[in-house]
């Protein structure tokens, strides 16, 4: 039977890079994962075995590590473009590049005396960023996930449909928590200056919250569009957002059998049921654009 290669691409995952600036005592820390991706024409690879047009792995990885020291981090989106942008340039056969950067957290430990080089790493979430360039065009993808949140009341959830197998009973205050994933992408260039990628992701991530602790919510979906939204109106170079919301259920324990009321004005204790969860996930555009960001952004 007669075959034919179809999509192809390569490249080097996981490359962990700490990249610490000294400023005389005060030192300042990124800790990334950037992953890279090429394609191109390298069909002969795969059909002949002929590598004369693979840049091995284990160059992208070095390269990474030398832009790093190089160039610095000055954000996770900056450090993609600045990568993606040297590998589709600096080699004909690259036609394409995707870049993706996980970025970890750290908080700094006060130390009187000792100069601010001390950190903890930070219970917050994890930034993303997707960078991909083709020679001509780019498309870049910021983004968060586990940034888990929950309002202890202004939720509610009632007038759902049922059927024979539908035992939930409606409620009209509830907890809602979530593990928020998100991915934005920014407006193609049109000339405007590249933005402050760290002040963006910042006022995108304040967007997200505060509409999440500030809509009374009947439904999670309803949450989610008015998260998704807020970014999008307030936000002039984001066009979509694409969020991800598993509902982590928080239920009242049953104190019966001890003789112990629960959910009192005083309070109430709740079981944290991790699964299994109901999963709400969206797309929200402005009004005009066109739908970029695949239903699994991871790819």
């Amino acid at each position: 039977m007669a075959t034919t290669l179809g999509h192809h691409q390569y490249g080097k995952a996981e490359i962990r890079l700490v990249r610490i600036t000294r400023d005389g005592d005060t030192h300042h820390l990124k800790d990334l994962a950037v992953s890279v991706v090429l394609s191109g024409d390298m069909a002969e690879a795969h059909y002949s075995g002929s590598n004369a047009n693979v840049l091995p792995t284990d160059t992208l990885k070095n390269t990474v590590y030398a832009f790093a020291q190089e160039h610095g981090v000055p954000s996770a989106e900056g450090f993609g473009i600045l990568l993606a942008r040297h590998f589709v340039t600096s080699r004909a056969p690259v036609h394409h590049a995707r870049v993706r950067i996980e970025e970890y957290a750290w908080d700094r430990i006060a130390t009187p005396g000792r100069g601010a080089h001390s950190f903890v790493r930070s219970g917050r979430e994890v930034r993303t960023a997707r960078v991909a360039f083709d020679g001509r065009k780019w498309e870049v993808l910021s983004g968060l996930r586990d940034l888990t949140v929950l309002n202890s009341t202004d939720s509610e959830f009632r007038g759902y449909a049922k059927d024979r197998y539908t035992t939930l009973e409606e409620t009209d205050d509830r907890v809602l928590a979530t593990s928020v994933t998100a991915v934005w992408r920014h407006a193609d260039g049109d000339g405007r200056p590249e933005p402050d990628w760290d002040l963006s992701y910042e006022r995108a991530r304040g967007h997200l919250l505060g509409a999440f602790a500030g809509t009374y919510s009947r439904s999670l979906q309803q949450t989610l569009y008015r998260m998704g939204a807020s970014v999008i109106d307030n936000l002039d170079g984001i066009d979509e957002i694409r969020l991800s919301l598993p509902n982590r259920h928080h239920v009242p324990v049953d104190l019966e059998p001890f003789g112990i009321e629960n959910d009192t004005a005083e309070g109430a204790v709740y079981v944290a049921v991790d699964r299994p969860y109901g999963l709400i996930e969206a797309t929200v555009l402005r009004a005009g654009a066109e739908p970029r960001i695949p239903v699994d952004p991871t790819r």
